[in-house]
């Protein structure tokens, strides 16, 4: 048995309740509280910590149930105003629309299919949505490098994937600060 597990178990034991309790009042269900707990639990004992006694391990466990809280939140956020941005934009077709499913393939489809999920957004928004890196990196919060980013692996591996040798273009974009300094 590892030296944190005793601590665990007496945390789990003597103030699960506690914590759910706490974690409810941020979380606002007692299901999202449960789950938070959880995540923080797994977050406390897993990191390399060095938690010595019952109170100090509970006070690191409601920090870290604060800090899940807050990120659900922002990530919350950051999901609805992506969803309010491309529901604004004019209607695409979809891929099952005639010409849409042309232009793309079956082939495309499952290519884009087998991306990850924030690789895949980012290739989508860029180029079947063509918003700019700025207003994608704003949709999905993420920084503009990490959109490259992506978009470069993305369109990579699906040049990889369909044998193809699309080149990755991404216009530099000028900044508000860049103009004012030209």
């Amino acid at each position: 048995m590892s030296r944190w597990e005793p601590l665990l178990e007496q945390v789990v034991h003597e103030r699960y309740g506690r914590l759910v309790a706490y974690a409810t009042l941020l979380a606002g269900s007692p299901a999202e509280g449960e789950d938070l707990v959880q995540d923080a639990l797994v977050a406390t004992f897993s990191s390399r910590a060095r938690l010595r006694s019952l109170p100090e391990a509970e006070a690191y466990v409601r920090r870290a149930i604060a800090s899940r809280s807050i990120d659900r939140g922002r990530r919350r956020t950051l999901e609805r105003r992506a969803l309010q941005t491309v529901g604004s934009r004019r209607e695409a077709a979809s891929p099952a629309e005639p010409g849409r499913s042309e232009a793309l393939g079956q082939d495309v489809v499952d290519a884009l299919a087998r991306l990850s999920p924030r690789v895949r957004a980012c290739v989508v928004l860029r180029h079947m949505e063509d918003m700019s890196v700025r207003d994608t990196a704003r949709a999905l919060g993420l920084s503009e490098g990490a959109v490259k980013r992506y978009v470069s692996d993305g369109v990579a591996r699906l040049n990889a994937e369909l044998g193809t040798e699309a080149a990755v273009h991404i216009p530099v974009e000028t900044t508000e600060k860049e103009v004012r300094r030209a």
